[in-house]
Parts: structure tokens; sequence; C-alpha cells
């Protein structure tokens, strides 16, 4: 089994409601998103570039890939982050985790985020998954698909409310999926693939 997920672009409007849906289904601290959705277009968030004819805008959902041949792996001295072998996540283990940071240096996609403070939050009691993990200072965190969910016979968060049903969530190795059909006769894309780290995210064009 290799868990992936599939993202249709063409139906992404960049409305951010996964971004929110993974905030709080995972209680993140201030200032901490897992999932984040870029703009190709202008030179800031939601803005066309182009021409005034001809103007080009789309976004991109982006967090942490879930390589099947991860740079972060490699990178952690203490083995804090790593590729669980019944489903292909890619998991940081925060009570190990020393604060090196070495796996955000290696991890080519930007999906890592660092504690640099004891985690704060603007609400006063806990949001979302009450078995979500809990965060610490001083230690590197990332999207987890909501192996919390997952335990559970749930799906990743970010799907829940996703008003445009831009995203698929399953098994890769499976080809009776979800996921696998939706790549079948499709055109699609996935970041940066001449890193080597061979990602289980996908998104269709």
């Amino acid at each position: 089994m290799r868990y992936g997920m599939v993202i249709d672009l063409k139906r992404c409007s960049g409305c951010r409601t996964c971004s929110v849906l993974c905030k709080v289904a995972n209680n993140l601290p201030n200032d901490i998103w897992w999932n984040r959705v870029l703009t190709v277009g202008g030179n800031y968030l939601d803005t066309a570039g182009g021409t005034y004819e001809n103007p080009e805008l789309h976004h991109i959902p982006v967090g942490c890939q879930h390589c099947a041949n991860p740079a972060c792996v490699k990178a952690c001295p203490v083995g804090a982050t790593y590729k669980r072998e019944e489903d292909g996540l890619v998991i940081q283990d925060y009570d190990k985790c020393i604060g090196c940071r070495m796996c955000m240096v290696a991890c080519p996609y930007n999906a890592r985020s660092f504690n640099w403070k004891k985690p704060e939050y603007r609400a006063e009691y806990p949001l979302g998954d009450s078995d979500s993990p809990e965060h610490q200072y001083n230690v590197v965190e990332k999207c987890s698909f909501c192996v919390q969910r997952l335990a559970k016979g749930e799906t990743p968060a970010c799907m829940e409310l996703c008003l445009a049903r831009a995203r698929w969530f399953g098994d890769l190795d499976d080809p009776n999926s979800e996921v696998s059909k939706k790549l079948k006769g499709r055109q699609y894309v996935r970041l940066l693939e001449e890193k080597g780290t061979d990602p289980s995210v996908y998104y269709l064009k």
C-alpha cells in the first residue's frame, strides 16, 4: 500500500478551505500552516499574470508530498523523520526531533514548519480532533495526511469540505482505488520530479 493524493488543478479555485480545515483539525499553532495554496500568475497572492487580453491565474495547493524517496528522511540525523513501511507515509516524531532543521533544508517543497517558541493559539481551547498531535517547542512539524483520521478509517481533513471537489485520496498501488482511477487517461504532473523524490501527490492538468 502507498497512500497518495490527486488534486485537480482545473477544479481548484484557490478558496483555501483545505488550508483552514487542516489547521483546525490538527490544532495548528498560530502562524503554522501545513497546507498552503500558492498562486501561479502575478507577483502577489491571487493576482493574475500575463497580459490584459490574455491573463493567467491558477492555484497549486502544496503540502508534504509524502515522497517514496524522501530527502528529509535521509537528512534527519536522529530518525525523527521516517517513512512508514505499511503505507508509505512520511511521519515526524516530535519526541525524537532535536530541532536541527536539517529536514527543512533537504525538503525541496518547503513543506515543513518549525516551532520557534512554545506553541500559541488564538482560541482559548484546543480545536479539531481530540487525538490530534500535541505540538511542541523547538521541533519541526508537517502534514501527516491526518494519520489520526486514517487510523479510524476517515480521510484527511483537507478533503472534507473542498468546495470544488478537487481532491481525492487513497492507495496508489490499488488500480481500483479512486486515486488510481482519476489518474487514468488524464495528464498530470508531480512537483520537482527531477529531484528524484518520487512524490505521492499528483496534480491533474
